[in-house]
């Protein structure tokens, strides 16, 4: 990566405050904002882009907006943070990205200098640091990680106790990286929110090898027939092979295996299941090998993908029906949420199993806040994530998701597509993206709901869900990137159309305007 000095022609130099390394010069990195001075002597202080807080994470584009010096910031910021909440122990977990070893070092240093033991478990998939921080001593975790995004992107999934932090949370660490922070070598007490006398700086790293007893917790959390059964995995290079492998291997599945070594470039596939042409060389690699399943992972393997043994793909919505099946067999009258995203037969078929099937917004942290709230036992995202609280710790996890749905097939002598072969037939997109600046990808959703909102009924519980006659289409603004995304439902292929084509002209219409 380029030093800060190198991006830019001479004439903007600016001097800053670092909590780390104390007054530093350089030249103006892109991504930061030229903010209040310091003081007269000390120039300007450079903030991070206030874009890279997200509704349920911190992510952003590595040497752009994440720097090493804004994650610098952004370690004592949420050094500080834990401090105040009470968090003396947290568990640091990261991927195979270029830049992750190296923000890991430098969240590391932040936190141990905002008075916070650090327990580090390596390169790791996400939910091996979810696993750690409900299984292990610590009050938190950090899962440094670019999830499913591009290459050069990364980011920080933030844990205080076992809860995914999300919102005000988020803004809070924002306004504490944005605020002046304390001086270098200083501690005791300070009206900014620095670590009291109790938090002094510290030097305690634990590293912990926590891969086993993951795998082995997870083999011993489901209860497999006497089926016998062959799978495809594909990892996309991402950090799914990891955990999927030594676990379906332990429990007697037949693997084939696609790309499972972690490459930070990617250089298959994007591991991304939600986007179709991310699963060709699954497809193929089912029908070839005449495989019971074929299962795909996201870059950090908290989310699943899957196709039955002809190739279909099972979006999300339609897995969580299978789940919903067999655990309301199981427990029945449980709740059980889908997002926003997910189609209508799901709420139904929950509600003809005798579940109570909750709509909820999407998002981990924000779906895992309101299984908590609501006592949900199961719930399940267009994208892949599924969370089980029955049997698991309620957290998103795609080895987990894939041995549950092992599980069900080995219990049974029908195939993947036979046990989903009742669900009414509907014509539908998969998540569809536009792209969509950050800065009005809001205004645009909200346009779009108060002009259907005329003469439909609008679900306004995340984005604008608009319900027409045999239908309905969804526009909501994604907390990840700067896209918004659609999806479409309807009882007929010319219906599907009809309605694609009223909300997505409206959504073009909609754009042009707030951008010009």
């Amino acid at each position: 990566m380029p030093s800060a000095a190198s991006l830019l022609p001479r004439g903007d130099w600016l001097v800053y405050q670092n909590p780390l390394i104390g007054l530093k010069g350089g030249y103006h990195v892109p991504g930061f904002e030229k903010c209040r001075a310091i003081d007269q002597n000390q120039g300007l202080k450079m903030t991070p882009d206030p874009h890279i807080f997200r509704e349920y994470d911190i992510r952003g584009i590595v040497g752009d907006q994440l720097t090493d010096e804004v994650v610098e910031m952004l370690a004592y910021a949420l050094g500080i943070f834990y401090y105040r909440n009470d968090a003396r122990r947290v568990a640091i977990g990261y991927d195979a990205r270029m830049s992750s070893p190296r923000f890991c070092e430098i969240l590391t240093r932040g936190l141990n200098a905002s008075g916070i033991d650090v327990i580090s478990i390596g390169m790791a998939p996400t939910p091996v640091l979810y696993h750690t921080v409900f299984t292990r001593e610590v009050d938190g975790g950090v899962m440094i990680t670019g999830s499913h995004n591009p290459p050069d992107h990364n980011g920080f999934k933030i844990l205080l106790g076992h809860d995914a932090l999300f919102g005000s949370q988020i803004q809070e660490i924002r306004k504490i990286a944005m605020s002046e922070p304390p001086a270098p070598g200083i501690t005791g007490a300070s009206p900014n929110g620095a670590a009291s006398a109790e938090g002094q700086s510290r030097d305690s790293v634990e590293r912990i090898e926590v891969l086993n007893d993951y795998c082995d917790d997870i083999v011993s959390r489901v209860s497999f027939g006497s089926g016998k059964l062959k799978a495809v995995i594909d990892a996309g290079n991402g950090m799914g092979g990891v955990t999927a492998v030594p676990v379906l291997e332990k429990l007697g599945v037949e693997l084939v295996k696609l790309f499972i070594e972690p490459d930070s470039d990617f250089p298959n596939h994007h591991p991304d299941p939600t986007v179709e042409e991310n699963l060709i060389d699954l497809i193929e690699a089912v029908r070839v090998h005449k495989a019971d399943i074929g299962i795909a992972f996201d870059g950090d393997a908290d989310r699943i993908g899957v196709v039955d043994e002809n190739g279909r793909i099972i979006w999300g919505d339609e897995l969580t029906i299978l789940l919903s099946r067999a655990v309301l067999a199981e427990r029945p009258g449980s709740t059980i949420i889908a997002e926003v995203k997910c189609s209508q037969t799901l709420y139904d078929d929950i509600e003809k199993n005798g579940g109570n099937a909750v709509m909820w917004k999407a998002g981990h942290s924000l779906i895992k806040a309101k299984m908590k709230e609501t006592g949900a036992v199961l719930a399940g995202e267009m994208s892949g994530h599924i969370f089980f609280a029955d049997r698991f710790y309620g957290f998103d996890d795609a080895t987990y998701a894939a041995a549950r749905v092992l599980e069900i097939l080995s219990k049974t002598e029908k195939q993947l597509s036979e046990l989903l072969a009742d669900i009414p037939k509907t014509f539908s997109t998969p998540e569809l993206r536009v792209d969509c600046p950050d800065d009005i990808k809001f205004d645009v959703v909200s346009r779009i709901a108060e002009h259907f909102s005329l003469d439909h009924d609008v679900i306004t519980i995340d984005g604008a869900r608009i319900k027409f006659d045999g239908g309905w289409g969804l526009v909501r603004a994604s907390n990840t990137q700067a896209i918004l995304v659609l999806r479409f439902e309807a009882s007929s292929q010319d219906s599907l159309e009809a309605i694609r084509n009223i909300v997505e002209q409206e959504v073009k219409t909609a754009i042009s305007k707030l951008e010009a």
